[in-house]
């Protein structure tokens, strides 16, 4: 087995210890298991000859999320703040854990863990390819579910998330969400076009 196989196989083991369940195309997935093969299928869509190094990150992006819960903080403005830190330390040093004990090396391993720390987000490429992919993750499958659960918000409100959503994501990555490349959530494709437009 190669070290990425090995990477992957430990990554997915330790994402399919989530107890929370999701359902997609008729089959019951551990929630995070699910989005990291998500955050794997936009990749390849993507960027179809992403090095290993890249892979990974996107895989293990948002490695046992299940372990640090938002609502283990305050919840207001500085709490949500402290707990998005400690989170993206928490997912790159699980993560680093998991690819060194495949077999990586370090330098490959602190590149991965960068990428997932989100660190240097304006000029490290690394970065921003993981701000694109899980921004274009977000609108595929997870941004109609998040309508849902917000019925109290009003247009302008989704016009807002709609926006800084889109604002994460590269010129490469806007075109790639309009040219068909993501499928978009049908009841919100006219405020995403205005959104957009504005």
């Amino acid at each position: 087995m190669s070290n990425f196989e090995k990477a992957i196989e430990l990554i997915d083991a330790a994402n399919s210890e989530d107890p929370n369940k999701e359902t997609a195309d008729g089959k019951e997935w551990p929630k995070e298991l699910l989005y990291s093969h998500r955050m794997s299928d936009m990749l390849d869509r993507f960027l179809p000859d992403a090095d290993e190094a890249m892979k990974l990150a996107m895989r293990a992006q948002h490695i046992q999320r299940w372990k640090s819960p938002r609502d283990a903080y305050p919840m207001d403005r500085i709490g949500y703040l402290k707990w998005r830190k400690d989170l993206y330390k928490f997912h790159a040093d699980t993560a680093g854990e998991l690819i060194t004990e495949a077999g990586y090396d370090e330098d490959f391993v602190e590149r991965v863990k960068t990428a997932i720390a989100k660190k240097s987000i304006k000029t490290n490429a690394d970065t921003r390819l993981l701000e694109n992919i899980s921004a274009l993750v977000f609108i595929e499958h997870y941004m109609l579910e998040f309508a849902g659960k917000h019925p109290e918000y009003d247009e302008a409100k989704w016009i807002d998330i709609i926006q800084k959503t889109w604002n994460k994501m590269s010129d490469e990555g806007h075109e790639f969400a309009l040219s068909g490349g993501i499928k978009l959530p049908e009841p919100l494709i006219p405020l995403i076009q205005k959104a957009v437009a504005g």
